[in-house]
């Protein structure tokens, strides 16, 4: 009989938590096709859990995140910790981004760290999706469910964003 450890049983939740992650990163934010290979199908057992030819999704382009908002009390030491970690450089204080520091991220989107515009406005980490019609995106969150926290608005010389609250997780959209 086998005996019950915390390290087995450790084990055995973190066994049963790989599959899905994996199949999630593996699929990234692309379309999923109903034909997807079903998760309790994908092998846990091999090296190479699933390969993205194995996971079938949709014809279509990949989910792209245009900016990530992030929303903290510390904003300047944040900037300075990530300059230190990444090697990136934080251009001044963007008025039309709420006094947001920006840098380029790997693919052309933009990291912006702020502080609160308001005094109830809780820290977040917010991601903004480049959409091709913003009032569309914001429509078919709207019926799945999402609450909308801010319609769109144009950002002078940013394009326009909008942003929905789904589960508790604030959601962005952004049109350039």
């Amino acid at each position: 009989m086998t005996e019950h450890t915390r390290r087995n049983i450790l084990h055995a939740g973190i066994a049963l938590t790989i599959p899905p992650a994996v199949a999630t990163l593996i699929t990234g934010c692309q379309p999923s096709d109903n034909n997807a290979l079903p998760l309790d199908e994908v092998d846990a057992g091999e090296p190479n859990i699933a390969s993205r030819d194995s996971i079938p999704t949709t014809q279509g382009d990949p989910m792209k995140i245009h900016y990530l908002e992030i929303v903290t009390p510390e904003a300047d030491a944040l900037c300075d910790q990530y300059s230190a970690v990444h090697g990136i450089t934080f251009g001044d204080p963007d008025a039309n981004l709420g006094g947001a520091r920006t840098a380029t991220m790997a693919g052309g989107g933009m990291l912006g760290i702020r502080g609160p515009m308001r005094e109830s406005e809780m820290p977040v980490v917010r991601p903004y999706a480049l959409v091709d019609d913003i009032s569309a995106a914001v429509d078919s969150a709207v019926k799945a469910g999402a609450e909308l926290a801010l319609p769109p608005m144009e950002l002078p010389g940013h394009g326009t964003c909008a942003i929905v609250i789904h589960g508790g997780i604030d959601c962005g959209f952004w049109q350039v």
